[in-house]
């Protein structure tokens, strides 16, 4: 990720499923003067259960500070419906715009046991989106 800085990581657990969220603003794609900020997460999720499970959804909840709320899903996760075996991980980078310099996201992955099909969540913590300057 070219020019990028940091802002941000958190993670959690949740029935054995670690998420680590990193995020990074992105002032090249993002255009200050027509309120338009990038920014992307790299998301990795870690098979720490003893049972082999598959993403099935996503679904996000994205608060930009101008008070606008979206709720986004989806099948999988940029295309994929990864399948973790225990100790497994798989790692993908996704991006959200916002029409201001400060906003946060957080949502849950649908996931599949697949040795009885049982379906559960796995809460994705909530991670700020913040321009670096306004971290000063």
């Amino acid at each position: 990720m070219l020019n990028q800085k940091v802002t941000n990581m958190v993670t959690q657990i949740t029935d054995g499923i670690k998420i680590t969220v990193i995020t990074a603003y992105q002032a090249s794609y993002s255009n200050v003067e027509q309120n338009h900020y990038v920014f992307t997460y790299d998301i990795a999720i870690e098979n720490k259960s003893d049972f082999t499970v598959q993403l099935i959804k996503r679904h996000w909840t994205i608060f930009d500070s101008n008070g606008e709320i979206r709720q986004v899903e989806g099948e999988g996760v940029v295309g994929q419906q990864p399948i973790l075996e225990p100790s497994q991980s798989h790692r993908y980078v996704s991006g959200c715009n916002l029409k201001t310099n400060i906003g946060k996201m957080h949502g849950f992955y649908e996931m599949e046991r697949q040795i009885d099909g049982t379906k559960f969540k796995v809460t994705i913590p909530e991670f700020n989106l913040i321009v670096p300057y306004k971290l000063n």
